[in-house]
C-alpha cells in the first residue's frame, strides 16, 4: 500500500498532461492560462482577506475577547461549555489561521493532552471558516446574496462546536 501511495502523485502529474496530449489539448498553454487566472483571482481576494484579518486583530487586541469570556462565563459554565473554548468558537468561523493561533495558545497553556485542547482540536476539524469562505470566495466571484449561505454555514459550525464538546467529554471526560 505504501508503494502505491508513493507513486500516486507522480502518476497524476504524468497522467494529466498525457491525457491532455491524447485529447490534442495544448497542455502548456492551458496551464499558463490557468496560472494567470489564479493570479488574477488572488489579486481580487486580497482586499477581502485584509479586511477579515484587520477586523480579527482589532477584536482580539481591543480586549473584547476577554470581556466576552468574563460576561458569558457563568452562562456557558451552566450549560457545560468551557469558557476557555469561546475564543476557538468565535475565531474558527472567521479565519483558519486565527483559529490555529488560538489552538497553539491553548496547547502552550494547557498541554497537548488536556481535555480542552482535545475539544479545541476536534472543534477545529469539525467546523469551517464560514465568514472567510463567504468573504473571500463569494466576494472574488461577485456573489452578493449570501444570506442563506451564511445561515447554513453558521448552523453547521454551531453543530460542530456543540458536538465537539459533547463527544470529547464522552470519550475523554
Amino acid at each position: 500500500m505504501q508503494t502505491i501511495v508513493a507513486f500516486i502523485l507522480p502518476i497524476i502529474i504524468v497522467f494529466i498532461p498525457l491525457y491532455g496530449l491524447i485529447k490534442k489539448v495544448k497542455v502548456y498553454e492551458v496551464f499558463v492560462d490557468g496560472a494567470k487566472e489564479g493570479f488574477e483571482i488572488g489579486v481580487r481576494i486580497i482586499p477581502y482577506l485584509v479586511a477579515i484579518l484587520f477586523a480579527i486583530g482589532m477584536f482580539r487586541d481591543s480586549g473584547a475577547m476577554e470581556f466576552f469570556m468574563m460576561a458569558l462565563g457563568p452562562v456557558l459554565g451552566f450549560v457545560g461549555f468551557p469558557v476557555e473554548m469561546l475564543p476557538m468558537a468565535i475565531f474558527r468561523p472567521l479565519t483558519g489561521s486565527g483559529s490555529v493561533g488560538v489552538l497553539a495558545d491553548m496547547i502552550a497553556t494547557y498541554g497537548e493532552d488536556s481535555l480542552l485542547v482535545k475539544m479545541a482540536g476536534t472543534m477545529f476539524g469539525s467546523t469551517e471558516t464560514t465568514f472567510y469562505v463567504i468573504a473571500v470566495y463569494f466576494g472574488a466571484i461577485g456573489i452578493r446574496r449570501v444570506k442563506y449561505a451564511v445561515a447554513t454555514g453558521l448552523m453547521a459550525d454551531l453543530a460542530g462546536i456543540i458536538s465537539s464538546i459533547i463527544i470529547v467529554n464522552l470519550l475523554f471526560g
